[in-house]
């Protein structure tokens, strides 16, 4: 029998829970996972991804409902949207994408008081029985590595609108 061993998994396994946002950059953000620094949106890994380069686009104003965005914020976060595309497409040659957002707890929000969309890469077969039979996730690369590979493309990319 193989193992896997993920023990960056333990700190959310246990649920410990931080004082304050871990998107606000006055609270207890993680600066390290941040791709890209945008006038009122920034580019961020997801500590916990769902599969190898899963990123989320997020307002740096802590604002927890779409409808609350201003217009600005709208337009950076879905032109950050065309450019995270075009740097997982050159970086990880994805098959497609999954682009969302969970608003509210009920429809899957982990962090619902700070609005946040995600972007995340899909290849044939990435869901395979680890994930089915085991309720395992197998993530190939460390959120890091895909950071440092990221990161450039950002800037490579976005135009300011």
């Amino acid at each position: 029998m193989d193992t896997i061993f993920a023990p960056w998994r333990m700190e959310y396994i246990a649920g410990q829970k931080a004082e304050g946002c871990v998107f606000c950059k006055c609270s207890i953000r993680c600066d390290d996972f941040v791709l890209y620094e945008g006038k009122n949106v920034f580019v961020m890994m997801n500590k916990f991804p769902y599969v190898t380069g899963h990123l989320m686009i997020i307002p740096n104003r802590h604002v927890g409902k779409y409808e609350n965005l201003s217009q600005e914020e709208r337009k950076e976060m879905f032109n950050l949207l065309e450019t995270a595309l075009k740097a997982l497409r050159e970086a990880m040659n994805p098959s497609g994408f999954n682009v969302g957002m969970n608003i509210g707890k009920v429809a899957g929000a982990g962090i619902e008081e700070h609005i946040h969309l995600h972007v995340i890469p899909r290849w044939e077969g990435d869901t395979n029985f680890m994930s089915v039979v085991g309720n395992v996730r197998v993530i190939p690369e460390d959120v890091e590595t895909t950071a440092t590979k990221l990161a450039p493309l950002f800037k490579k990319y976005h135009r300011e609108v």
